[in-house]
Parts: C-alpha cells; structure tokens; sequence
C-alpha cells in the first residue's frame, strides 16, 4: 500500500501571509519609535471623536511589542488560511480578503471608540481584525471549506471560548496593572462578531468557486 505524501508544514495562502507580514514588518520599524509617534497612529477614542479619524487604521500596525505581534500574526496566518480559500488565492480574491481584514478590524475599533467615548488610553494591535478572521474561519468548518450558517456549531462554540478568554484577559489584566491600561478585550469581541456577519457578503465579492467535476459515466 502506498503512503501518502504529507502536506507541506507551510503551505497557508498568500493573503494570510501577507496579513501576517503586515503585522510583524512594521513592528521590526516602530520598535525605536517615540512616544508620539506610537501615539499618532494608536486609536485614542477621545480623539477619534474629536475628529481624529485614522487611528482606527493605523492602530492594526502597530503592536506593544514582539510577543503581542507573533501572537497577532500566528492568529493571522492559522485563522486566515481558511478564509483566504473561501475567498480565493488570485489577485481578486486576495483583494477581498484585504478589504475584509480591514473592514473587521475598523468595526472593532469603531466599536471599542463607541463603547468608551471618553478614553484616553491608547489602543493599538490588530487583535480586532484577527478575531474577525477567527469568526470567518468558524463559519469556513462548519461549511467544511464553504460558507457555514452564522449560527452554526462552531460559530457558537468558539465565540463562547473567545468569551471567555477575553473575559479572563479582562480581569487578569486589571490585575496585572493595578486597575491602568489593560486588554482592549471589547474589540476582540465585536470584531469576531464583525467577521461572522460580514464574511456573507465578502464571499459573493470573492473569486467563484471552481465548479465540481463532472462524473463523465
């Protein structure tokens, strides 16, 4: 009998690596960076309201150093893969899953700014966006590769572990900072919600699926 040949370890799509280099590349340059200057591209929400509306772009490219960025990109590039596929691996569909990215991660931090008008804390990270692909992905296995149902078994399943978590992330990081900063745990939340809803109309935007073969018996 013949063994079969394993998969390459390595083999996510482009779109997800690309993710993933756009989390880790810009925080090799920041990583001397001043104080403004992280500042400047941070979501402050006090700010956003006062008409400062970047920082809930450029806050996904920025991170609070190495491990808060490996674990953003190992997020990325093992959630997205998935999504890359439903999405397509051309140039189109590596074009909406950009787009998709980006729109999960504004509606994380637009949902953050939302929730504390008044916070002058900075936030920055792409763990809203990540946790939209993370949402996406759930939908991706309980449609076995297609598009699931948006309350299908692992879309409950893994948003109520990723409640969970954040939950804990909450308590244990006003803990750890003695009531300060802590884990923007909201925008994780309201972007796995974000990539549950939105990946229904990204994926008609996406590449079509190649059509089954046809059994010529």
């Amino acid at each position: 009998m013949a063994r079969e040949r394993p998969e390459p370890i390595f083999n996510a799509p482009w779109p997800a690596l690309l993710a993933a280099a756009s989390i880790l590349v810009p925080t090799a340059f920041l990583m001397k960076a001043d104080e403004p200057t992280i500042l400047s591209l941070a979501l402050v929400p006090k700010d956003f309201w006062a008409g400062h509306w970047t920082g809930v772009v450029t806050m996904m490219f920025v991170h609070g150093g190495w491990l808060h960025a490996f674990m953003n990109s190992a997020f990325a590039i093992a959630f997205g893969a998935p999504v890359a596929r439903l999405l397509g691996t051309g140039a189109r569909g590596g074009a909406v899953f950009w787009l998709f990215y980006l729109a999960c991660g504004i509606v994380s931090g637009l949902g953050y700014a939302m929730l504390h008008p008044e916070g002058a804390g900075p936030v920055v990270g792409a763990s809203g966006a990540v946790s939209g692909l993370m949402g996406a992905a759930a939908r991706t296995m309980d449609g076995r590769g297609g598009l699931g149902p948006m309350f299908g078994p692992q879309v409950l399943s893994m948003g109520l572990g990723w409640l969970v978590v954040n939950l804990v992330m909450a308590v244990a990081g006003g803990l750890l900072t003695g009531g300060g900063a802590g884990v923007a745990w909201e925008a994780h939340l309201i972007g796995f919600a974000a990539g549950v809803v939105l990946i229904g109309p990204f994926t008609a935007w996406g590449e079509p699926a190649d059509p089954a073969p046809r059994d010529p018996h």
